[in-house]
């Protein structure tokens, strides 16, 4: 199934690990970056993570955040390293001295600084399987929506796909009458001329004329390429590259066909053609 790379996951719970928040952001990106922030007491499972990330997104940016707060599971009273306020009260001490107008300290403000309170170290192993459960259900959650934006993505595809092919079967049914009227103009021209020109010799040039503005080379081409596009939008890997490309090679014939046009209504169908593929190159730059 057809994803988007543009997505948002989070999950908050309160149990007895304490408070947990799992946040994850993609956005569209040319390749996979994964980006993952943990607290400095769990760093040990980033690489477990990447993992999970990994294993079911495959492109995008990628951005994972994990603020996690055990609280006090013990319920008892807390616990103060005495030895750092002391070497925080001596400090604003000698400071006060020094510059009197400042006023006493704020304990409140002491408590706030990192480390005066003690918090009991999360053992990994403990809590790693429970927070990765709940990574896994944040990726969930992010799937779903880049499948969700997906579909909505193929389907605008397809419309302009369907719209494209139209577009082809109207040049192909007027070409005919085109290039019969190419040729009358180029009689009516040779006629005008005061020298005679050989039976034979106009044939020939009225051949090359019409080998070269021919553009049925290019609408089977595109034809085919559109074909291409709706089977590759049934795959269910990531297709986003792929696509990308198909609509390059699009372009690149809707601009030979504008410029072999003998006549207003390819160029019309020219531009026609490239506003359609600009449209579905837009929204597949945000395909995985």
């Amino acid at each position: 199934m057809i994803a988007s790379m543009t997505a948002f996951g989070r999950i908050e719970e309160t149990g007895d690990l304490g408070h947990v928040i799992w946040e994850i952001r993609s956005v569209n990106h040319r390749y996979l970056d994964v980006s993952i922030r943990l607290p400095d007491d769990l760093r040990m499972l980033e690489a477990t993570v990447r993992e999970h990330i990994l294993s079911q997104i495959k492109r995008g940016k990628i951005d994972c955040n994990l603020r996690f707060d055990p609280g006090d599971s013990t319920g008892s009273n807390l616990q103060i390293n005495t030895d750092l306020v002391e070497a925080i009260l001596k400090t604003a001490d000698t400071i006060s001295s020094a510059i009197p107008e400042l006023g006493t300290i704020n304990p409140l403000e002491v408590l706030r600084w990192p480390g005066v309170i003690k918090r009991e170290t999360p053992d990994p192993e403990i809590i790693g399987g429970p927070l990765l459960q709940q990574l896994d259900r944040t990726i969930d959650l992010v799937m779903e929506t880049r499948r969700r934006e997906g579909k909505k993505l193929q389907a605008m595809i397809l419309e302009r796909c369907d719209t494209t092919a139209n577009i082809i079967i109207g040049v192909r049914e007027k070409l005919p009458e085109i290039m019969d009227g190419l040729r009358d103009r180029l009689l009516s021209r040779a006629k005008e001329l005061t020298i005679e020109l050989e039976h034979e010799r106009l044939g020939q040039e009225l051949l090359l004329l019409a080998q070269k503005f021919d553009i049925t080379e290019e609408l089977d081409r595109l034809d085919a390429h559109i074909n291409e596009v709706r089977r590759v939008l049934k795959n269910t890997e990531p297709v986003g590259r792929r696509l990308d490309f198909l609509m390059q090679e699009m372009n690149r014939e809707t601009n030979t066909l504008g410029s072999k046009a003998a006549h207003y209504y390819c160029s019309n169908a020219s531009v026609e053609l490239k506003v359609l593929i600009e449209q579905m190159r837009e929204q597949i730059q945000n395909i995985e």
